[in-house]
């Protein structure tokens, strides 16, 4: 077979480094595999094209706070896209995150509807059922129209217009008759919502977990990353790992509970890998790393902790529980959405969110345990191995290619 992806980005982020695992993987088995994207630095690879221009995302960027509309394009930036489709007739094309200003989503979309091109949809956020934020909270007006948003500068980093109602029309008007269209999202929770919307409710919905490599994330048996970083450890070690550390109570990721946590249990070190945003102290039995890019370090500290707590109001599937579960380490945080229903039960807790009384509990729990880390490791790696995640894609590709 011959499978395009295309995705905002290549190898970085997370659903980047997915595409990535999912392309090298399927040249692994034999298969054709080709990549578009729109955002980053420009690879020189063979079957690797990026195809938007950083200005003209710029400039669509610039035109979707002043129109409202985020996923439409003042400038088409689809053109090579369109050809490299046309050029290389891919059996599937792939969708992934096709946001970030480089892609007109309406364009493309009625484009694969009127080429009749087997398309699987890869769901990653809300944007597609909602038609607009990302992530919808406890708003339901995606599921009615849109229209009147309560945060329409949060959910469309419009300066002026609410155009949500029509962002949702234009999306549904894209989807309305694709009939060679299937959704993938990454969780249960994510497909059940994705169900619910007027937008995709009648189409075909399936789930895939997100996959990892499980060579990177394992358990790290006597490694000594906490003497690198310079950590003395003669407590428990409880880790958080965060795209970016905030103490803002709003902030998505949840750093200011983390901080009450922490302060809630001072007989208990936190270590905080992510970069931290704004000015703030943190406790005194607080470690804050910073950005830790290395992967393998990463993959060290998860393993090195008796815990790792997740913070976030809302994710749609958390990798940072895949990871910290394949490094053999059991999962505290609260309930989120996707978290509690991808995990292994048995090594993880989820609270509602905010009560950090009821975190604390459940983290007192866990610490309390003498789990086997290379079991929780074994179970984990066999359920996220990105080998497991492209596999099924493979079946769904030939579902869909029939």
């Amino acid at each position: 077979m011959k499978i395009l992806q295309v995705n905002c980005v290549y190898k970085k982020g997370s659903t980047g480094k997915i595409v990535y695992d999912i392309h090298t993987e399927l040249q692994n088995r034999g298969h054709e595999s080709i990549v578009c994207y729109g955002r980053g630095i420009k690879y020189d690879e063979a079957g690797i094209f990026k195809t938007c221009p950083e200005w003209m995302a710029k400039i669509n960027s610039l035109w979707s706070r002043i129109s409202g509309v985020m996923y439409g394009s003042l400038i088409n930036p689809n053109t090579e896209v369109k050809q490299v489709i046309k050029r290389e007739k891919p059996d599937v094309v792939h969708l992934h995150c096709i946001n970030a200003f480089c892609f007109d989503i309406y364009d493309l979309v009625n484009y694969l509807k009127v080429h009749h091109i087997p398309t699987l949809f890869t769901l990653h956020a809300e944007f597609i059922h909602t038609a607009n934020c990302g992530y919808a909270f406890d708003c339901e007006k995606w599921k009615t129209g849109c229209g009147k948003c309560p945060r329409p500068k949060q959910a469309t980093n419009t300066w002026l217009l609410d155009n949500t109602a029509l962002s949702w029309k234009k999306m549904k008007e894209s989807f309305d008759g694709f009939e060679d269209v299937m959704f993938a999202s990454v969780s249960p929770w994510l497909m059940n919502r994705a169900k619910q919307s007027p937008i995709l409710a009648d189409k075909q919905h399936t789930y895939v977990l997100n996959g990892l490599d499980t060579k990177i994330f394992s358990f790290k048996e006597n490694n000594d990353v906490l003497k690198k970083f310079g950590i003395s450890h003669d407590r428990k070690v409880v880790f958080h790992a965060t795209p970016y550390f905030s103490n803002d109570i709003n902030n998505i990721k949840g750093g200011y509970y983390l901080i009450k946590l922490a302060k809630k249990m001072p007989d208990i070190l936190f270590v905080v890998a992510g970069p931290k945003v704004g000015e703030f102290e943190i406790p005194h039995n607080m470690v804050h790393l910073g950005k830790v890019s290395n992967q393998n370090d990463l993959a060290c500290l998860y393993s090195a902790a008796d815990a790792t707590i997740l913070t976030s109001r809302k994710e749609t599937f958390s990798m940072i529980t895949a990871e910290s579960l394949c490094c053999g380490t059991p999962i505290v945080g609260f309930k989120a959405g996707a978290p509690e229903g991808i995990c292994i039960p048995e090594y993880s807790r989820f609270v509602e969110f905010g009560d950090v009384d009821q975190m604390a509990s459940a983290l007192r729990e866990i610490l309390s345990f003498c789990f086997c880390k290379k079991t929780i490791s074994a179970e984990a790696v066999l359920k996220y191995a990105k080998e497991n995640m492209v596999e099924n894609y493979i079946n769904l590709y030939k579902a869909l290619a029939h």
